[in-house]
């Protein structure tokens, strides 16, 4: 499996709560939605929607995962979301119980296994293993090498501040661009791959 990130971010790196004043407001966090006026169905949406048909499972940490548990189940007869619900998932969390695990076809992978066990998910076959939001998560994969493929939707934004997918380790990455494309709103849809060594 390839492990796909897919990410809306502000010119400035930010990928904390895209899509809701609530979504997560950790460190005083004011901008919540920010991503709404850049979004359009076929550019932005249909990034998404392609990061999602050809995904084999979806993987989460588990703030991300919690937030959405609670909007996918209700949103049942939209294709997307039909494909959402159905598809496996796995969270990463070291305090969520397995009687929580409410959202279909989802499984828990404890905190202190994730590295390892995500490997293994990595060196099965099938299609892609995919995580939306989950900057911590993100951040870790990144740190060890397990990224296949960052899809990052670039808003023409500056938030000043919040969370970063980004490793601070002074490690050098050097990616390659594979693909660019523009939305009517200024959004950038940018496919970037590990550079072969």
């Amino acid at each position: 499996m390839r492990i796909v990130v897919s990410e809306f971010m502000s010119l400035d790196g930010v990928v904390q709560a895209p899509g809701g004043p609530e979504e997560d407001t950790d460190g005083g966090f004011a901008h919540g939605g920010w991503s709404h006026p850049f979004f359009d169905p076929e550019t932005v949406g249909g990034s998404f929607a392609e990061a999602l048909s050809g995904a084999e499972a979806l993987l989460f940490g588990r703030r991300t995962w919690e937030t959405m548990a609670a909007a996918w189940p209700g949103r049942a007869g939209d294709p997307f979301a039909d494909r959402m619900n159905a598809i496996p998932k796995y969270v990463v969390s070291g305090t969520l119980g397995d009687d929580k695990l409410t959202w279909q076809n989802t499984t828990r992978i404890p905190g202190g296994e994730a590295v390892a066990r995500i490997r293994e998910l990595r060196g099965t076959g099938g299609g892609d293993l995919l995580v939306m939001g989950s900057p911590t998560l993100v951040r870790t994969l990144l740190g060890e090498g397990l990224v296949d493929e960052l899809r990052l939707v670039v808003m023409p934004v500056l938030l000043g501040g919040g969370k970063r997918i980004f490793p601070d380790d002074g490690v050098l990455r050097t990616l390659e661009l594979v693909s660019a494309v523009t939305s009517p709103g200024g959004a950038q849809v940018c496919t970037y791959r590990p550079a072969a060594r």
